[in-house]
């Protein structure tokens, strides 16, 4: 008896008989084992989802004008950088949530508005007070020592639609205006998104338990790569369209990927997400494919002994989860080595 291999599939050669005048018994086929291994089994359900970028907006003309500067489809743009232009007059962009709305010039009222664009202009170095809701001179002079730095004339306002607010980093989709076009206020020019991507999952009314704020999943994306994440928001039950046309209720997800460039390589795409439904603590378990039918109500385990001899052993089966499945019984234990299919 000869056994080779290591910690993992292991190999039996069984021999028998014994050797005569140059002749010798052929020997058994080679069976393939796997060890009985204890510790965690954890199961998934597996729901659909989308990957795309979080937080699409189409960038809109603040006034009418030609088209004379748009940024390029998959650029990034940051905060004091160059959106676009209009009759040669330069956009920018600056960190704020709050949209811009109206002219910034002396004399105007205050705003929570007038504190964002001192935050912003702090942000860059230009605005050196405490920013508050008032546009003082300080105001006046931070804008005019940015617009010098940016190679403009120094008015110390800023008018409607030369400004545009994010809260930080844009990613341009889709430019659906081009140089040139004669454009009024309002009219959409390109589609942003933040640089970050996001899964939306649609979950069934039925799996609303696996549900938790911060679980861990697994998603897996088109050509077999995988990234991790974990949930980061719940919707309420929503109605939507299945794919066959019947109303169903589920549960909106998001999920945040835990690297953000796992999955740089995609725009948007179909992909699956593995969601922790089951988990089992300390438990036997053999891969899926050592599983035998010992008669049609038992399952069992074909047990390889020291000798070579092989038994089958009748055992109880728990949790099914990534190709292992849990088994219980007097006669199995860990380190066993049971039989499975030949690779």
């Amino acid at each position: 008896m000869i056994l080779a291999g290591g910690g993992g599939v292991g190999i039996w050669l069984v021999a028998s008989g014994t050797l005569g005048a140059g002749a010798q018994e052929a020997e058994q086929p080679q069976i393939a084992t796997e060890p009985v291994v204890r510790g965690d089994l954890e199961g998934d359900t597996t729901a659909s989802g989308t990957l795309r970028y979080n937080g699409s907006r189409g960038v809109q003309a603040g006034t009418s004008g030609t088209v004379t500067a748009l940024p390029s489809s998959g650029a990034t743009v940051s905060p004091e950088d160059r959106l676009y232009a209009i009759d040669d007059s330069p956009v920018f962009l600056l960190r704020g949530a709050m949209p811009a709305w109206r002219d910034f010039a002396s004399g105007m009222a205050d705003g929570p508005d007038v504190k964002q664009l001192e935050r912003a202009l702090s942000e860059l170095g230009m605005f050196t007070g405490e920013p508050d809701e008032q546009f003082r001179w300080a105001t006046v002079e931070a804008i005019m020592d940015w617009q010098e730095s940016q190679g403009h004339t120094r008015t110390g306002k800023l008018p409607f639609g030369s400004i545009v607010f994010a809260r930080g980093d844009l990613r341009v989709g889709t430019v659906t205006a081009s140089i040139g076009d004669q454009v009024g206020a309002g009219t959409e020019l390109f589609l942003t998104s933040f640089t970050t991507q996001i899964v939306d999952v649609n979950l069934n009314l039925s799996d609303q338990q696996l549900a938790v704020l911060d679980a861990a999943v697994v998603v897996r994306l088109p050509g077999g790569g995988e990234t991790t994440g974990k949930i980061v928001s719940v919707g309420t039950p929503t109605e939507t369209e299945g794919a066959t046309g019947q109303k169903q209720t589920v549960i909106p997800l998001v999920i945040a990927l835990d690297d953000p460039d796992s999955a740089s390589a995609f725009q948007e795409a179909a992909v699956t997400v593995d969601i922790p439904s089951e988990r089992r603590e300390d438990v036997l378990s053999v891969p899926v494919s050592a599983l035998l039918a010992i008669t049609p109500d038992q399952f069992g385990v074909e047990v390889v002994d020291a000798d070579g001899t092989t038994r089958q052993v009748p055992v109880e089966t728990g949790l099914f989860a990534g190709g292992r499945v849990e088994i219980s019984g007097p006669d199995v234990a860990e380190g066993m080595r049971v039989v499975v299919p030949t690779r």
